[in-house]
């Protein structure tokens, strides 16, 4: 036990570091993923002057819900992936005692740590622009967001790694995520608060994983009535689905491995 600790707290540690030497690009990381702030500007307009379940108070709540999930479940995992089968740096990988896929993961939630204080600040800044719309989430809240952003996270980068195992077979895995991203963009509640589809999408949407990795831990820190058990059902569906396919993938695809770029 203490030796897999040792490995966690090594990769976590090493991997911080390397944030950390490029903290003056985690800045321009956070804004690259501020989408969330220029859609709320743009929701509370149409708040004012609509008919909506929402009041622009609560969209600018929401978005910036949306905005905190976001540095939180945040993936780019194909495209590191693909760069090591590509240019054949995967197979240093197969040589340590780890399945490569740890150093992806550390790397992931080391940057989260890492880019935590640029969020922060960026949130206090909106609630200076928009100081009604402040807000603090019971102890209760903070615990259940932070549960459902790691599951989110879990769930997104299992997603995302399953497609980036097609690098095995081709040079272009990632339009296979660009291709989920149009549904992860429109569903998830990221585009638009699932309050204002039509019911029978709005039902729909709620069958796919996508409104739990952003809009119902949104929705959660807002302090709104969530359905936990359907969550749950979801979820774990579609995680043991990933999974079973993940690892299929994985032993089809070191058959095929040759290093390319080595």
């Amino acid at each position: 036990m203490k030796h897999q600790l040792r490995k966690i707290t090594t990769l976590l540690s090493v991997y911080y570091a390397y944030m950390l030497e490029y903290r003056a690009e985690l800045y321009l990381w956070v804004l690259a993923n501020s989408l969330p702030i220029i859609l709320m500007g743009v929701w509370v307009e149409a708040g004012q002057g609509g008919d909506f379940d929402l009041s622009p108070i609560e969209f600018i709540r929401y978005f910036l819900g949306v905005f905190l999930v976001r540095q939180f479940t945040v993936v780019w995992v194909i495209w590191e992936f693909e760069r090591e089968v590509v240019e054949g740096k995967l197979s240093f990988r197969l040589l340590q005692p780890i399945d490569p896929v740890w150093h992806h993961v550390a790397a992931h939630l080391s940057e989260r740590f890492a880019r935590l204080p640029f969020a922060l600040a960026l949130i206090g800044l909106c609630f200076l622009i928009y100081p009604k719309a402040a807000w603090f989430p019971g102890i209760w809240q903070i615990l259940g967001f932070i549960i459902c952003c790691a599951i989110a996270f879990a769930l997104r980068f299992l997603m995302q790694y399953t497609w980036a195992l097609f690098s095995f077979w081709t040079e272009r895995a990632n339009a296979l995520e660009e291709f989920s991203l149009m549904f992860y963009l429109f569903l998830s509640g990221l585009i638009a608060p699932l309050e204002v589809f039509p019911p029978l999408l709005r039902d729909i949407a709620y069958l796919t994983p996508f409104p739990y990795m952003v809009h119902f831990p949104s929705s959660l820190l807002r302090g709104e009535s969530v359905n936990f058990l359907q969550a749950a059902i979801v979820v774990a569906i579609w995680g043991i689905l990933f999974f079973i396919l993940n690892r299929w993938l994985w032993r089809l695809g070191l058959k095929e491995y040759s290093g390319m770029g080595a």
